[in-house]
């Protein structure tokens, strides 16, 4: 039997308010074929008593919880790697799925051979009210695309081992998954969009996409020191970044 099963990557940190409606939206699947792998990077709040209460009404779902906290790099990484899927999707502890999303998805993946697939997607604010901001990214990116603007959502990212391995996500503070994607496409020559909206973004009031500053100056940490880019060029991706995100309002 060709193996289809999706690992789903959850990290959890302070997650207790919204986990369980994420957690809800994998069982929710119409795609049934998955395992859940949740990460407890080692939280201070009550967030595994929800997870495993989880566990004992389905067994997919996996907690792995560590010793000390870490940071959501290495907390994927981990989840990562104990992963028994030929498809490693991501998906992050406070977001949410539309029911076809696996299925869908993975259909579009086997249908056009496609090694890292991405789609459109929804958000909605921290009390879970819609708002009207869809975000559509590109059908097909490079890795030079890709370098000015991070079109992808972690949410909405599914990548096939059988075509390029397992691949981890770069020990960096921020901006990880963005990396990931870049690392991803130095291997492959374009990640695909299914083009429907297939995810929903939780927009948190102080999280780092909502402060447009920070998240400009990780972009240009990440440019320096993890693509290890000049400082002219640098510069140069994050205007794109800059540029995009102006006229993409």
């Amino acid at each position: 039997m060709i193996n289809k099963l999706v690992s789903v990557i959850m990290p959890s940190y302070n997650s207790m308010k919204h986990i369980s409606d994420a957690i809800d939206s994998v069982l929710n699947q119409t795609y049934k074929y998955w395992e859940l792998i949740i990460v407890d990077d080692k939280s201070p709040d009550n967030a595994n008593h929800i997870i495993k209460k989880y566990i004992e009404l389905d067994k997919r779902i996996i907690l792995i919880k560590l010793e000390e906290n870490s940071g959501a790099a290495v907390a994927r990484n981990i989840a990562i790697k104990e992963a028994k899927g030929r498809y490693i999707a991501f998906l992050d502890s406070d977001d949410l799925w539309l029911t076809q999303k696996l299925e869908r998805q993975i259909q579009f993946m086997i249908d056009n051979k496609c090694a890292l697939s991405y789609s459109n997607y929804n958000t909605i604010n921290e009390n879970g009210e819609m708002l009207s901001k869809v975000i559509r990214p590109p059908l097909k990116l490079t890795y030079n695309k890709l370098l000015k603007s991070n079109y992808i959502g972690c949410l909405t990212a599914i990548y096939d081992t059988n075509i390029i391995g397992k691949v981890y996500m770069p020990l960096i503070k921020k901006r990880q998954d963005y990396a990931l994607w870049l690392k991803i496409l130095k291997k492959i020559d374009f990640a695909y969009a299914i083009d429907e909206n297939l995810a929903t973004y939780r927009i948190m009031l102080n999280s780092i996409s909502s402060n447009k500053l920070k998240l400009l100056k990780y972009n240009y940490m990440l440019f320096r020191k993890y693509e290890n880019f000049s400082i002219v060029k640098s510069v140069y991706y994050l205007t794109w970044n800059i540029f995009i995100r102006v006229t993409m309002r």
